[in-house]
């Protein structure tokens, strides 16, 4: 099965029709691959669950066969903004794909990522008419507060991560998207972890996939 998004597909563990689907974006200079190896652990306990996890649409100059889904070190937030939302675009067609070729509902559907994997999965789940069960990001934040503030559209559970060491994308954003999703009654879980930087630690790991199994 094809995609708009060259994408790594594991099929469900029982080789069955798929129940339900989770997407899982990749951060800045990374790939499906990289993603993969954390929808390969999960996959272990949702045995009738399909995982997909697509390139960004963006190639990134950081090294070959990397991706991005917007330049990080763009100083115009205007220019980051309009990059990330037509990377959004392209990411919520791939969803619709993932719902229609696999038969889903909507409430069958988690997405999620790690760093700019989460901030386009935050922008791109909340902006959906339609909503998704849940979105689950590690290191990431919301990418303009005011923008998803004109475009809040539906409101699935989220869960977010991070890491109170982390310098590549502060821990402070944590606590800023979960202020800012509570203030609009979103049903918002965070979790800070202590002495971890950039990264997805195990028991992040662990506690993501207790998340998803209360939902699949």
């Amino acid at each position: 099965m094809s995609y708009s998004l060259d994408t790594v597909i594991l099929d469900t563990k029982s080789n069955g029709k798929p129940k339900s689907a989770i997407v899982l974006c990749h951060g800045y200079a990374g790939n499906g691959k990289n993603i993969a190896l954390l929808a390969n652990y999960w996959r272990d306990f949702l045995p009738d669950t399909i995982f997909l996890c697509p390139n960004a649409p963006d190639s990134s100059t950081t090294k070959k066969g990397s991706f991005q889904w917007f330049d990080p070190n763009e100083k115009n937030r205007e220019k980051t903004l309009s990059n990330a939302i037509k990377s959004e675009a392209k990411l919520n067609k791939f969803i619709d794909e993932v719902i229609e070729k696999n038969s889903l509902s909507d409430d069958k559907l988690i997405i999620g990522g790690f760093s700019q994997g989460c901030m386009i999965t935050l922008q791109a789940g909340i902006k959906r008419k339609n909503k998704i069960k849940s979105i689950i990001g590690y290191s990431g934040k919301i990418i303009d507060m005011d923008y998803l503030d004109r475009n809040l559209n539906s409101k699935p559970n989220i869960y977010l991560f991070h890491g109170d060491k982390d310098e590549i994308v502060l821990p402070e954003f944590l606590n800023e998207s979960k202020k800012f999703l509570q203030e609009r009654n979103f049903n918002i879980k965070t979790k800070m972890f202590k002495e971890c930087d950039h990264r997805i630690p195990r028991e992040g790991v662990n506690l993501g996939l207790d998340f998803i199994k209360n939902f699949f």
